[in-house]
């Protein structure tokens, strides 16, 4: 059994370069308003610990959070609809982008999906720039608990193959039920060789 995260938030940073170093860590990147900080505060079964918004768009810096047994996870800008400017939301796609090409220490990029709306436009535009780059990525879908269940298995099958995908490829999680969150606890701790 997969124990909660012991994840501490450290700093927030507009710029890559005023990231402390890190010798292993993970990010998180999803649309605006796809549960990021909802997933994080279920990895550590912890409530408030990633600030949570029904408003898209509050997730505006590189926010990282350090595991008391080494290693960090970082929790990027969501991309999509937010309340603010087109220059503003620029900037945050060439932060996002400058994090994921020059951070040393990224093992794995979490790509969340809307497991109730599948992938959008952004979504497969941000897997396959992840796959031009060749960085290595996991799609988790989230909501599993907001999908009707006499419409899982479809959904699973839709939502694979709308990110290029076998459906055993994708970790289903719900931060509302708990369903997947143990394993993806699992994956998390793999990736950054806590285990």
């Amino acid at each position: 059994m997969a124990a909660p995260l012991r994840l501490d938030f450290v700093t927030s940073a507009d710029r890559v370069e005023r990231l402390p170093e890190t010798a292993v860590e993970i990010a998180i990147v999803g649309r605006s308003n796809v549960g990021k900080s909802s997933l994080i505060n279920a990895l550590a079964n912890r409530k408030a610990l990633a600030r949570v918004s029904n408003t898209p768009g509050r997730t505006r810096l590189l926010n990282l959070f350090a595991l008391a047994d080494g290693g960090a996870v970082m929790d990027l800008p969501g991309y999509g609809y937010a309340k603010a400017s087109k220059t503003e939301r620029a900037g945050w796609a060439d932060m996002i982008e400058d994090y994921l090409l020059e951070r040393e220490s990224l093992e794995m990029v979490v790509v969340l999906v809307d497991g109730l709306v599948g992938p959008t436009e952004l979504d497969r535009d941000m897997l396959d720039w992840l796959r031009s780059h060749e960085i290595p990525h996991t799609v988790v879908a989230t909501k599993h608990d907001k999908v009707k269940s006499s419409k899982r298995e479809r959904r699973k099958r839709d939502l694979a193959e709308g990110c290029q995908l076998e459906k055993g490829d994708i970790v289903w999680v719900s931060s509302n039920s708990g369903v997947g969150i143990e394993r993806l606890r699992g994956l998390v701790g793999s990736w950054l060789a806590l285990d």
